[in-house]
């Protein structure tokens, strides 16, 4: 970790701490405030880190940086993934018996909710999402994780192994100064309303997805315990 905590604290506000009992397993819930001139006005500035053991000083600390899916994580939608890579994030984090989810307040990829279900209403009429932003005159992607290498830097965590099948999370902290010494793939089932969400993800965002999970929609979480740390 590069980027020093003296620089990070004036922007980030600790709100609230208390354990948080899962079904994972007991996390520690701490509330963190990011203040950002640059940040959309329609998301919000509070962001979670849900901890497990004691982070300070540690190196390859299994990291899952999740942004907001309202859609997925408290109705049930069945068009994405984000549910459940957050749960089987934790799953693996408890297995350990160390690690964090940070979770970002950035819903539909940083466009904010109501631009999510407008690119919904697109995307129900044969675009896909990255079709379906562009239409709406919106970036594929506005997600910022400055807030994350944030959280880190007070955390006192000095290298993360981020599980992710996406690349540009990985670019992004390593440009905030962050040490990635590897990605984890968290891969997990498709069904028929996902895959083909699943498959633009990886053919046109660089998602590190194999075809054949797309395809099959076969159940593959335990590839989390193989670690890839080359970082491709």
């Amino acid at each position: 970790m590069h980027v020093p905590v003296k620089e990070i604290r004036p922007q980030l506000e600790v709100l609230a701490k208390a354990p948080l009992p899962t079904r994972h397993g007991t996390f520690e819930m701490q509330v963190f405030r990011y203040h950002c001139r640059e940040a959309d006005k329609g998301l919000s500035d509070e962001h979670v880190a849900l901890v497990m053991g004691n982070l300070k000083g540690r190196t390859g600390v299994p990291v899952r940086m999740h942004s907001e899916c309202i859609t997925s994580e408290v109705f049930g939608s069945l068009k994405c993934d984000c549910k459940d890579q957050l749960e089987a994030a934790q799953a693996e984090i408890a297995r350990r018996g160390f690690g964090a989810v940070l979770y970002l307040r950035q819903e539909g990829r940083g466009i904010g909710l109501a631009n999510k279900v407008r690119a919904y209403a697109l995307q129900a009429h044969g675009a896909d999402t990255v079709d379906a932003n562009r239409l709406l005159g919106l970036p594929v992607d506005a997600r910022r994780y400055d807030a994350a290498a944030a959280m880190l830097a007070v955390l006192g965590v000095r290298s993360v192994e981020l599980l992710t099948n996406n690349p540009a999370k990985e670019e992004a902290l390593r440009a905030l100064g962050v040490d990635v010494v590897g990605r984890v793939p968290v891969l997990v089932p498709t069904n028929p309303f996902s895959a083909t969400y699943l498959e633009t993800k990886r053919s046109r965002m660089r998602h590190a997805i194999p075809i054949a999970e797309v395809a099959e929609g076969t159940p593959t979480v335990h590839n989390l315990a193989r670690a890839s740390n080359d970082g491709k």
